[in-house]
């Protein structure tokens, strides 16, 4: 078995395309669908600062498709919570097409900047063209980020540092891959945001945000990860 991670521009579905307005927002799914057949609810976790994710939900409630959004949670708190209430006819459903194929997929997608991270598990007789192929039919731009037997995940470790790294912003990868490429991370060292916003061209006060961002996910997950294991 083979675990395959796509990136989905979703196209005309409102999570991918109000995100790509809001890339400072980063959403996971965290429950399965329930409801009808024609009007399906899931929860939603969204992080960003309070005035990008009031934004975002704002212009995530008007698409056509979403009936009823419903927050669980102060929109101040660094992870809000969220119910989504939709009208599945209008929603084109990656899952469903997965599910069309009898494809394994991770639970807890994540939508950054309009794309959505999708992670499969492939069995011999699943043809990932083809998967691919009925994704970009429907109008998606797919790209494939890793293609790797499970044999070669050795460790619980590497998955949850993979899981990890999809919950960035590609310029939060960015500006974090150069600062470490740079050193600024090694002990004694004397470089300093200002280094790293020459390297990645950008002004120095955006520079450390996106690196601060980027921090405060791995650290998070690290958190979780660590405390899934009593430690």
């Amino acid at each position: 078995m083979r675990e395959v991670t796509l990136r989905v521009r979703h196209h005309g579905e409102p999570e991918s395309d109000v995100s790509a307005s809001h890339p400072e927002v980063t959403l996971r799914s965290v429950s399965s669908l329930s409801g009808s057949a024609a009007e399906r609810k899931r929860i939603v976790e969204i992080r960003g600062s309070t005035g990008r994710v009031e934004a975002f939900l704002d212009e995530f409630a008007s698409a056509d498709p979403v009936n009823d959004v419903e927050c669980f949670s102060p929109l101040e708190n660094d992870r809000v919570f969220f119910g989504v209430t939709y009208d599945s006819y209008q929603w084109d459903s990656i899952a469903q097409r997965l599910a069309d194929h009898g494809v394994h997929y991770r639970v807890g997608t994540t939508i950054q900047n309009g794309w959505e991270h999708w992670t499969l598990y492939l069995d011999e007789t699943d043809d990932l063209a083809t998967i691919v192929a009925s994704l970009e039919d429907a109008g998606n731009d797919t790209e494939l980020v890793r293609d790797i037997s499970l044999d070669e995940l050795t460790t619980e470790k590497h998955l949850a540092r993979s899981r990890m790294l999809d919950d960035l912003t590609n310029r939060q990868r960015e500006v974090l891959a150069t600062a470490t490429n740079v050193g600024y991370y090694d002990e004694g060292s004397d470089v300093n945001v200002e280094d790293i916003a020459d390297e990645v061209g950008l002004a120095q006060t955006t520079t450390w945000e996106h690196l601060t961002r980027a921090e405060e996910k791995v650290m998070a997950e690290v958190g979780d990860y660590l405390a899934s294991r009593g430690r």
